[in-house]
């Protein structure tokens, strides 16, 4: 693939012609250029990486983490900032070394597997109430607005101590501050402080009557060198985690429920067999072609990967959807196997930085697919797969609705 074929190609991330189906230029690139210059929606060039070995090795090492706004790191965003993760928020949570290592320590034990065991049964609660609420208004129903969205905006709320009727403030501030092409610099600079203000508020509160939550715990415990955190590092954090605990989760529930019904033998192989839910849910995971732009890492040195020296200085765009279609890590990569296993899909990421949440998320899409299988097993599409409308213009990738009918 020469230059110039590049540079016919569009910038990243690529179009696609429908909602559930990968980009054509994934499977180009990992055969022919896994390593290429690509032109993000700032108009910043970073290199994209597409290949399995290749984008696990740049996000375990550690020498390299997320871009911060003293980095000269491509711009994810078409904003003078770059977006949320350029943005000097990104920078107040530590992203190196020891002190990110502390950070994560002090959140780790909040997403064990334990906590999210005793929090299933209100989990199962909540989607049965979401999903009879959805069946009382009538058929045709929008699944992402009746049960995806809500109920992980729900559990993270509950976590943290903040109400969940503000879910509809949580969405706006979350979508704008994950624009790439959506919204302004304006309309980014009043969402990040409107949403700071409202935490900040939160946090004061919670520090004169501290409850049995994430955001009360972090404000009267201690690191492990004996420092209470600042406001502003409780701040950021709670912003990461409703932002992360609800905008990623909502939008793979959906996606996965309309991959399973997509092709209705999936659908069927479940009401058959219960046993393969937690297999199907990392399959979704991996086959999960809508997922957003990836992860980014600055590199401070030269670094050779996939038979490319990047210099020092480039910032490299892991595309860890296409990396989990590779044919040289999964046997028959482009085929849902619902019973796959062992499936070390990179869909949280790898390395210090991966996904702090995923016993979470992992948690609430094998309660929402065992609910709906029991409450809903005659669930369908109720529009072509090929219609499925994609979000546009955001960091991550989802769905505008899912209607179903049952």
């Amino acid at each position: 693939m020469t230059q110039s074929d590049l540079d016919r190609l569009p910038s990243f991330p690529f179009p696609t012609d429908a909602a559930l189906a990968p980009p054509a230029e994934w499977a180009e690139f990992r055969t022919k250029c896994p390593v290429a210059q690509v032109t993000l929606a700032s108009g910043d060039e970073a290199a994209l990486i597409t290949r399995y070995a290749d984008v696990k090795r740049v996000l375990s090492d550690p020498r390299f983490t997320r871009p911060t706004p003293s980095d000269n790191a491509a711009r994810v965003a078409d904003t003078e900032s770059g977006g949320v993760f350029n943005s000097e928020m990104a920078e107040v949570i530590p992203q190196h070394g020891e002190a990110h290592l502390k950070w994560r320590r002090m959140l780790g034990k909040w997403f064990t597997a334990k906590r999210m065991n005793a929090l299933r049964p209100r989990m199962e609660a909540m989607s049965v109430q979401l999903i009879d609420e959805m069946v009382a208004k009538g058929k045709p129903a929008d699944l992402k607005a009746g049960l995806a969205f809500p109920l992980p905006v729900w559990v993270i709320c509950d976590m943290l101590g903040v109400p969940d009727t503000d879910r509809d403030r949580f969405a706006h501030w979350s979508d704008v501050m994950l624009s790439m092409t959506r919204y302004t610099q304006a309309e980014f600079d009043v969402a990040q402080a409107e949403f700071g203000r409202y935490m900040g508020g939160h946090i004061a509160a919670k520090r004169a009557a501290p409850g049995e939550d994430i955001l009360s715990a972090l404000i009267t415990d201690t690191d492990v060198d004996g420092e209470r955190w600042s406001d502003k590092l409780l701040i950021a954090t709670g912003i990461g985690l409703l932002i992360a605990g609800h905008e990623t989760t909502a939008n793979m529930i959906a996606k996965m429920i309309a991959m399973l019904l997509e092709d209705r033998s999936r659908w069927e192989a479940l009401l058959a067999d219960r046993s393969l839910i937690r297999t199907a849910v990392e399959e979704s995971l991996r086959m999960d072609a809508n997922a957003g732009i990836g992860m980014s890492r600055y590199l401070t040195e030269d670094f050779e990967v996939g038979g490319t020296t990047l210099p020092a200085g480039t910032t490299a765009m892991c595309s860890m959807a296409s990396a989990n279609r590779d044919e040289s890590a999964f046997d028959g990569a482009a085929d849902m196997n619902l019973d796959r296993s062992p499936n070390a899909h990179l869909a949280f990421g790898a390395g210090a930085h991966a996904c702090l949440g995923q016993p979470l998320a992992r948690t609430e899409l094998q309660v929402v697919l065992g609910v709906l299988l029991e409450k809903l097993p005659s669930l369908e599409l109720a529009v072509e797969a090929a219609d499925l409308r994609k979000v546009e213009g955001l960091a991550v990738g989802g769905l505008r609705e899912l209607p179903v009918r049952w």
